[in-house]
């Protein structure tokens, strides 16, 4: 007979999108249990009631603090873990400068897996149990992420970058190599435990048509498999390509008449879209992820995440370290609310942790599998000290309301709010 485990605190659970139901579909116990078995959650409720009908349980209490499922980060690159935070660049130039010059470093397979081992270090420790990331145009960077993970339980997802123009020397590949390369690693990985493989051109201005359509032709032949991209995020790169493609419709274009559009697509940032575009994306499934620290720091724009939800859209949430300035899911969900406010439209604590959690996995196609509260789901877990700090515990206590306990957190928390993290029910500090 197989050991449960029980934990107990306040519980936090969607019944639905609160974007399109409300934030009464948040489903709050101020006393409730989580009870796990085989690395998934069996059943939720009240502590007193799961102890009274599992007494054999191992019980962890953890008081007062939240638990949630785990953070899941939407769109990340992990090759840049060592240069966040580099000054003073915009796109295109901060690309050449900073990025281009260390993704050169992961052809030594050393290096790419110590800088993978840092990765999920500071990932975990900031309660994000799920990442989703781009590698370099190194199978060694595939190999080392994903073995790292494998290693730790987790489940996550990440791709070979490919691109055959417009990148350095070292860095380059071409159609068919990009098509073959990946092609061998989703053999090696893709299913493997928890790991999913992502085809992943980087962008349209560093792929030709003819890499473009041989991904395309790849996730045709794998259309489990998520495919992962860029799309509109500064004005100069959307001219860019307007010249380097010029009888595309619009930026998606590029991607749509290559076959790569559809449920599964992943499109980081999206924020300067046509008309044309956001139809498309909508109609065919295609998910959006937000970046907000990453758009702020490099001067993309603004998301339009009112807009956008209102159109139905779907929507993930997400780092895009090292673009964007933090490995912390808590400060992402900072500047969501901070990017929303100047575009008018006060998020919602329900929503900003719906985005972080459900919505996220919504947009993996993971969402019966990671990202709720419920029986039948993975045990990846993440408990949040909502007094973590001074300035956060003096004002959670002067809290009337739940939300008005749990947005300190979310505007001030860091690292130090992460109490625990449990990956398939496991602690991670055990």
């Amino acid at each position: 007979m197989t050991k449960e485990t029980l934990l107990i605190g306040q519980t936090l659970a969607f019944e639905a999108n609160p974007f399109q139901a409300g934030i009464d579909t948040a489903r709050h116990d101020a006393r409730g249990g989580v009870l796990i078995e085989n690395g998934k959650i069996t059943a939720t409720g009240s502590a007193d009631d799961l102890r009274g009908r599992h007494p054999q349980a191992e019980v962890t209490d953890y008081g007062n603090a939240l638990i949630l499922p785990g953070f899941i980060d939407a769109h990340a690159h992990y090759p840049q873990t060592a240069m966040i935070a580099s000054w003073g660049k915009r796109l295109i130039d901060w690309l050449n400068g900073y990025t281009f010059p260390e993704e050169m470093k992961f052809a030594d397979v050393a290096y790419a897996d110590d800088i993978a081992k840092t990765y999920f270090d500071l990932t975990l420790a900031n309660g994000t149990t799920t990442t989703t990331s781009f590698a370099t145009i190194h199978p060694e960077s595939v190999n080392a992420y994903f073995s790292e993970a494998q290693t730790r339980g987790l489940r996550a997802i990440a791709g070979k970058t490919c691109m055959d123009r417009n990148a350095p020397d070292g860095l380059t590949d071409t159609a068919q190599s990009a098509y073959d390369d990946s092609k061998t690693l989703l053999e090696k990985w893709h299913g493997q435990d928890r790991l999913i493989y992502a085809i992943t051109p980087r962008f349209s201005p560093t792929s030709t048509p003819d890499q473009l359509h041989a991904l395309g032709a790849l996730w045709a032949e794998h259309p489990d498999c998520p495919m992962q991209t860029h799309l509109s995020e500064q004005h100069e790169e959307i001219a860019w390509v307007q010249d380097l493609f010029p009888d595309a419709r619009d930026y998606l274009d590029t991607y749509e008449a290559a076959g790569l559009i559809g449920p599964g697509a992943l499109f980081g940032h999206a924020i300067h879209l046509t008309d044309r575009e956001r139809a498309r994306l909508k109609e065919t499934g295609s998910s959006l992820v937000h970046c907000p620290t990453s758009n702020t720091f490099i001067g993309s724009g603004l998301f339009d995440m009112d807009g956008l939800t209102r159109e139905g859209q779907t929507i993930g949430l997400a780092t895009d370290t090292g673009g964007g300035s933090s490995f912390s899911m808590l400060r992402t969900m900072a500047a969501a609310y901070e990017v929303a406010q100047l575009k008018g439209r006060a998020l919602h604590p329900a929503e900003l942790l719906w985005l972080a959690t459900t919505g996220s996995a919504q947009a993996l196609r993971l969402d019966t599998k990671i990202g709720t509260l419920a029986p039948g789901f993975e045990a990846d877990l993440v408990i949040i000290d909502l007094a973590s700090t001074p300035a956060i515990a003096q004002r959670s206590a002067r809290a009337d309301t739940l939300w008005e306990a749990i947005f300190p957190t979310i505007m001030m928390g860091d690292d130090r709010a992460i109490q625990d993290v449990r990956i398939r029910g496991k602690s991670i500090n055990s």
